[in-house]
């Protein structure tokens, strides 16, 4: 078959905070200074790049639109690193403060530089007014195509109607919503039992995806906004039926947990505005796949990332002889332009 120029629904700038310094709007906070010195984020000092032998790095637009012609890509949708861990911040204003510098960095740095280059904002959920706000910015100012919500460290998980008026809002402006994990904070997903990076990364994303989208789907959020596309990001596919599976079991004994919903917990993410990330190693992703949707699973690089396998899981992809010509090519491309609201819906 003739070769599919892929998007990628899921990429990562190695955002720096020298980088970062420049964009801040006047912060003041309530101590009535504000030093750059101060880490951005709470480190964990995992040996994520193994003693510096894996992953790249891509902290610039150059950096990216030289990794995408290496695989042929069109487009890439980018995400943070270090602002994977925007939902560990404690403190509001400093989170509101944070999102707005790393949303006029990439507008400024990427967005402005190509239009192949893409990306999802940051915003505040710590303080769900501001994150109305800033979302608002984002999207009608700054022309982001989507934001991103962590599936870890807040106080309440996502579904909670504290947050509701944040998805309103993104339903509204017809912006995708990016569930996306870390590895960060261990107790948030049972990790903290581990010492070992293996074992805690191994844990990290699936099960906060899971968590998350169990929030998600009994506390209403697709029932009150099922016009909002959402996305759950790097963590494969072939676990969404088995959960699925048991979410429907547990809502048919207690319905009444969930008043809400209208109807099962998988009749919300089969083949809806519900998607997942499907990754080349999955032995049983052509089968997920159909059960979820062809149209409900993207492709994602994860560059550059230290376990990436870019641009090689494209290659695996097009040789992967369980799915058919048209179900690459929805992989590949087409899921992850209308989750970003780029193709009209099927």
């Amino acid at each position: 078959m003739e070769r599919i120029a892929a998007v990628d629904a899921d990429g990562h700038i190695t955002e720096s905070q020298a980088q970062l310094k420049p964009y801040f709007d006047d912060y003041v906070d309530a101590r009535g200074a504000w030093s750059t010195n101060r880490p951005f984020y709470p480190v964990d000092n995992w040996d994520r790049a193994l003693a510096d032998t894996l992953g790249d790095r891509a902290g610039t637009a150059q950096e990216w639109l030289d990794a995408m012609d290496r695989g042929g890509m069109e487009y890439a949708f980018l995400y943070p690193t270090s602002g994977l861990g925007i939902g560990w911040i404690r403190e509001p204003d400093w989170a509101t403060a944070l999102c707005r510098a790393y949303n006029n960095f990439v507008s400024e740095e990427f967005l402005k530089v190509s239009p192949r280059l893409r990306a999802v904002c940051l915003i505040p959920m710590q303080d769900p007014a501001e994150a109305v706000k800033e979302l608002r910015r984002a999207v009608t100012e700054l022309h982001f195509n989507g934001v991103m919500l962590p599936a870890n460290g807040l106080r309440l998980p996502l579904g909670h109607p504290q947050f509701h008026e944040v998805y309103a809002e993104a339903e509204r402006l017809d912006c995708f919503v990016a569930v996306h994990a870390t590895v960060r904070g261990p107790q948030s997903f049972g990790g903290d039992h581990f010492d070992k990076f293996i074992e805690v990364h191994t844990l990290s994303h699936p099960l906060a995806q899971m968590i998350s989208l169990t929030g998600w789907i009994f506390e209403g959020v697709p029932e009150k906004f099922p016009r909002l596309r959402t996305g759950f990001m790097e963590s494969g596919c072939s676990w969404v039926p088995y959960w699925l599976n048991r979410m429907d079991e547990e809502y048919e004994k207690r319905a009444p947990e969930a008043p809400l919903l209208t109807k099962k917990p998988s009749e919300y993410v089969r083949g809806q505005n519900i998607f997942f990330h499907g990754e080349a190693d999955e032995a049983l992703l052509p089968e997920a796949m159909r059960w979820l949707g062809t149209g409900n699973v993207f492709y994602a690089s994860d560059f550059p990332h230290w376990d990436h396998s870019y641009p090689h899981n494209i290659d695996e992809f097009h040789e992967m002889d369980a799915l058919t010509p048209e179900e690459k090519r929805a992989l590949l491309r087409d899921n992850c332009l209308r989750m970003y609201g780029l193709l009209a819906p099927v």
